[in-house]
């Protein structure tokens, strides 16, 4: 098809590495999604009359033009493949693949879906990590991982556990591609929200090692000293039930518990720093405003996937 597209038509294009404003080291596959400024949003892919489906794929090599020779067209969402470094646990991951697909198709159209690379990892080789060599070999396990994705045209990356994080250096260092951090990304929403102070809940290594609170304190955030047996008792609840999908009654009223105690201890909000604490937790309707590190990382994701409006002069 030659880029005849009328009013309210939109176009989704696929298009190689040489089409591309970014260069191919960092973005082998592109998505370039062309929309029309008064096509309803009820009709995503139909033109505005709902009888002629007006989804098309457009390819400058095969057909020999360039999308500048599409007319009527307002401008253009490019969505860049995101890579995931998954299985920690599977339940994380189902969130994340789930979420980021959503954030998407809220943004664009009912029909969309997100390019997504992910590597699901065994939750067995990376559990009960407790050395400072047990910790290098989980390292060397997400790095290939990172490898694998980045290979796999993977644009940017991101790490789908938390407590993952405290390898985040060694993984960052061994890819070319963004690795998009939780704790960074939580801290920035935090700022732009103005919040001062907030407890941490999550495993162990994130409620007591520096390696996220750093993080949060680095975009002025106060975070309440972390109380032992609070930390033992969530940590239990993530490992023990958690991470195996098991939800109890007795685990989502001792995390209420608990979040009534911060908010008691002058915490202004709680960060959710456990991907699997939303099942027990609910989010959305609390005694203190909930931070949930999951869902903030997703709309980073999102964020950069969706990273750019261009216009097609750009892209010749």
């Amino acid at each position: 098809m030659r880029g005849r597209t009328g009013h309210g038509h939109r176009l989704v294009d696929h298009i190689g590495n040489q089409h591309t404003p970014y260069g191919p080291a960092r973005h082998k596959d592109a998505t370039w999604l062309w929309i029309a400024a008064d096509c309803p949003a009820r009709s995503p892919f139909w033109d505005c009359s709902g009888k002629t489906p007006s989804a098309m794929h457009y390819s400058q090599t095969t057909t020999g033009h360039s999308p500048s020779d599409l007319s009527g067209l307002q401008g253009i969402r490019v969505l860049r493949t995101l890579g995931i470094i998954g299985g920690m646990s599977w339940v994380a991951t189902r969130t994340y693949y789930e979420r980021i697909n959503k954030i998407v198709q809220s943004r664009l159209t009912k029909l969309a879906s997100a390019p997504l690379v992910i590597d699901s990892l065994d939750m067995t080789e990376l559990y009960g990590l407790e050395s400072n060599g047990d910790w290098d070999r989980a390292a060397g396990i997400l790095t290939d991982s990172a490898r694998r994705l980045e290979r796999a045209g993977a644009g940017a990356i991101l790490i789908g556990a938390n407590s993952m994080h405290r390898v985040y250096d060694q993984i960052a260092a061994a890819v070319q591609v963004p690795v998009i951090h939780i704790a960074e990304s939580v801290g920035q929403a935090m700022a732009a929200r103005k919040i001062d102070s907030a407890a941490l809940i999550g495993t162990r290594d994130v409620m007591t090692g520096s390696f996220y609170r750093q993080r949060l304190v680095s975009h002025g955030v106060d975070l309440t000293a972390p109380d032992m047996d609070t930390v033992a008792m969530v940590d239990g609840i993530i490992n023990k039930e958690l991470l195996l999908g098991r939800v109890t009654r007795d685990a989502e009223r001792a995390l209420k518990t608990i979040i009534t105690r911060k908010e008691q201890d002058g915490a202004d909000a709680i960060v959710l720093a456990c991907t699997e604490l939303e099942l027990v937790v609910d989010v959305d309707a609390n005694v203190l405003p909930i931070f949930d590190s999951t869902r903030i990382h997703c709309e980073a994701a999102a964020d950069w996937m969706l990273d750019d409006t261009l216009s097609g002069a750009d892209i010749s």
